[in-house]
């Protein structure tokens, strides 16, 4: 997934003779940002182009003509997957669905199936193995670590139907009493809050800033720039101050697994 802007960054680095990582050292950079840029899988932060800038002896160019930091990505959500991979830490939030690495198969495919206009099965069937490949994430006991924090809205949604949605709450249940994810619900209670007006997913690396995605109705944006990821963490934690704790998130989802059995 090439751009303008990566391809560019690439010609000016090869004239100079510079490998990626000469590159990375001169612009006090990691190796590995600076691939992901050249492939247009990041845009770099200002300060960044500066650096770049001042390496490659470009004037001023890497920095003038930065691709828009809000720009939605046309195949929105794969640069996003793509460093969903190499992430070591994940914090997600979502007030409508659960998220797509915690999803059961028949949650995620009661949700693919909701898609308007309707997809076909072959279609769906590819998506849900895209889907259940990235929750492969969660087979390492301990990489990458990850918070879930949920609207209520999302366990007492009935996708797919009781015994579907009994299934994908003690799934959350399960990881979060493994230790394998930490699982935190924010009660209707609270109310009104800033991160109700999108899914978001924070990510962070070994060797690269952070990033943040956020999605909406068939959209999606990759956050590269330090000022809005900070802005993201920000009221991600000012919701996760308003979330029940781990333990009486993990009794709530107990209980909203035994009613929807129940009612199997």
């Amino acid at each position: 997934m090439g751009s303008i802007y990566g391809d560019w960054l690439k010609q000016q680095r090869e004239t100079a003779g510079l490998t990626q990582q000469r590159l990375a050292d001169a612009a006090v950079m990691t190796r590995s940002h600076i691939a992901h840029i050249e492939a247009g899988r990041r845009i770099p932060s200002k300060e960044d182009a500066r650096r770049l800038d001042r390496a490659l002896n470009t004037g001023n160019v890497l920095s003038s003509f930065l691709p828009p930091e809000e720009a939605a990505v046309a195949d929105y959500f794969e640069s996003a997957r793509l460093l969903e991979q190499q992430a070591v830490m994940i914090r997600e939030f979502a007030y409508a669905f659960v998220p797509g690495i915690l999803q059961t198969e028949a949650y995620a495919r009661a949700v693919l199936g909701a898609a308007f206009p309707p997809a076909s099965e072959e279609e769906c069937d590819r998506l849900l193995v895209t889907r259940l490949q990235r929750a492969q994430l969660l087979d390492d006991p301990a990489r990458p670590v990850v918070w879930a924090l949920l609207d209520e809205g999302v366990l007492r949604r009935r996708v797919g139907g009781a015994p579907v949605m009994a299934e994908q709450v003690s799934h959350l249940v399960d990881l979060a009493v493994r230790g394998r994810a930490r699982v935190h619900i924010v009660p209707y209670g609270v109310g009104a809050y800033p991160l109700l007006q999108s899914m978001l997913t924070l990510m962070h690396f070994e060797d690269q800033p952070p990033v943040a995605y956020s999605e909406g109705h068939y959209t999606g944006r990759l956050h590269d720039s330090p000022h809005v990821v900070n802005r993201l963490q920000d009221i991600y934690h000012l919701a996760l101050s308003d979330a029940l704790p781990l333990k009486d998130s993990v009794a709530l989802m107990r209980g909203v697994a035994k009613e929807y059995a129940d009612d199997d």
